[in-house]
């Protein structure tokens, strides 16, 4: 079944975790490109901060204060879509926190929290923006990670998360499919982006976390999403490093295996010591942290060949050259200390 989705300018677009990182790039921008936008998150100040700059720069926004883990929140946000600008076209389920440490060290309190935002977070929104779509059609953006293909060390849970973010939309979208429901299902698969991930993540090492390289700017992930928002694409991952990871996780699991666990344990860790009383988002939201991005020290790319390339197919053969040189770049580096990496 072929689905039509609205250009952008005629689009009301809902992004959940839009107060910081990449759901505030991408309810930016998706204003700034024409649509009206629901901006969703815990933190009040942050999204009326948010909504004030759109709104100054001509957009059209509105806020709803939501735990994506509450059912009913979820639901208030898709109400207020409907009675502020009229109904629902694309909804982006972004909302998500990580825990850096190892699995044995994590509470298992903190774990449930961890995949109620993450997981249980996708899912409320997933069937509620079904529930509205479903009549006159729409898209559903799911944002997965790399780690949805390839788990991490020293990200345990946020990895198992984000497989079940994966194993969820997939099986949606194939029910969606299989009924002619006229619903583009999308899952996104950033890998290291710069966003106050690591800050806003709770952490259980002795040193403040980071993100492994390369690294990107959230703008490359949020015109992922708006390219999915006016086309159907079934996944895509955003940057070549965290795609060339997976890849070899799929051909060469046990190579997978030893480059991670040589690399992967020093490349999400800085040299800082990690401060006593250490504040983190898992089970509420900070005051006046509404960064888009985050404060990564190495270089930042913003742009990605190899995620330019998928999305238009005419370059397509620039993906695998993309790829190619990722692959180069991750061995030179791995002998240097550096390789393709992950983040949220």
């Amino acid at each position: 079944m072929d689905i039509e989705l609205k250009p952008l300018d005629q689009q009301v677009v809902v992004v959940t975790g839009a107060s910081s990182g990449i759901g505030l790039a991408t309810a930016r921008l998706a204003a700034k490109r024409g649509a009206k936008v629901v901006l969703a998150a815990r933190s009040r100040d942050d999204l009326k901060r948010a909504v004030k700059e759109i709104r100054k720069h001509g957009g059209e926004a509105t806020y709803v204060v939501a735990d994506v883990g509450d059912p009913g929140d979820v639901e208030k946000v898709a109400e207020t879509a409907v009675r502020e600008f009229g109904g629902i076209d694309t909804w982006i389920n972004n909302a998500g926190v990580s825990i850096y440490g190892r699995i044995e060290a994590v509470e298992l309190d903190d774990a449930r929290q961890l995949f109620e935002t993450n997981y249980w977070g996708v899912v409320h929104g997933s069937l509620v923006a079904v529930e509205y779509l479903r009549e006159h059609g729409g898209a559903l953006i799911n944002l997965g990670s790399a780690v949805s293909d390839r788990a991490i060390p020293l990200q345990g849970y946020y990895s198992a998360s984000k497989h079940a973010v994966k194993g969820f939309t997939d099986a949606l979208r194939m029910e969606l499919e299989k009924d002619e429901v006229p619903v583009s299902v999308t899952l996104i698969k950033p890998g290291s982006i710069n966003t106050p991930f690591p800050k806003h993540a709770k952490n259980l090492m002795l040193t403040e976390p980071t993100l492994p390289p390369p690294v990107y700017s959230p703008r490359v992930v949020a015109r992922a999403i708006l390219h999915c928002a006016e086309r159907p694409v079934r996944s895509i991952s955003v940057g070549g490093g965290g795609r060339m990871i997976g890849a070899m996780g799929s051909v060469a699991p046990g190579l997978a295996d030893r480059y991670m666990e040589k690399s992967l344990f020093r490349q999400q860790r800085t040299s800082e010591l990690s401060p006593p009383g250490r504040k983190d988002t898992l089970h509420r939201a900070r005051r006046n942290d509404g960064a888009e991005e985050g404060d990564y020290a190495g270089h930042v790319m913003r742009t990605s060949a190899y995620t330019g390339a998928k999305l238009h197919p005419v370059r397509a053969v620039l993906a695998v050259a993309a790829l190619g040189a990722g692959v180069a770049l991750a061995l030179r580096g791995d002998s240097r200390g550096s390789g393709p990496g992950y983040g949220g």
